[in-house]
């Protein structure tokens, strides 16, 4: 079992920012890939961002150039540093993983964006 638990989701103007965590625990050796996704009111799951064990990262086209996902592999937290937000950005903010075909998702997190 793995256990994700985010944070640092809240309220912003339009062009601020915040920083998602997500730190994970349990079961969690042999993790590679962690990645943030989101979910708007009446819309899909969308993905975000995702980085791998060694670092190499992948963003949705709507986010690319605002947003940023690091890892800290010591502390098994992954980061989602959000610049320029907007309000399409409106979202609850979902930490996930996936460890031998079974997906594994935080509690989200709720961000909110003003205009």
């Amino acid at each position: 079992q793995v256990q994700l638990v985010e944070s640092g989701g809240g309220l912003v103007q339009a062009g601020g920012s915040l920083r998602l965590s997500c730190a994970a625990s349990g079961s969690i050796f042999s993790i590679s890939r962690m990645g943030w996704y989101r979910q708007a009111p009446g819309k899909q799951r969308e993905l975000v961002a995702t980085i791998t064990d060694d670092g190499i990262t992948n963003y949705a086209d709507s986010v690319k150039g605002r947003f940023s996902i690091s890892r800290d592999n010591a502390k098994n937290t992954v980061y989602l540093q959000m610049n320029s937000l907007k309000p399409e950005d409106t979202a609850i903010y979902y930490c996930h993983t996936r460890k031998v075909l079974t997906d594994y998702w935080g509690q989200g997190t709720q961000v909110t964006v003003s205009s």
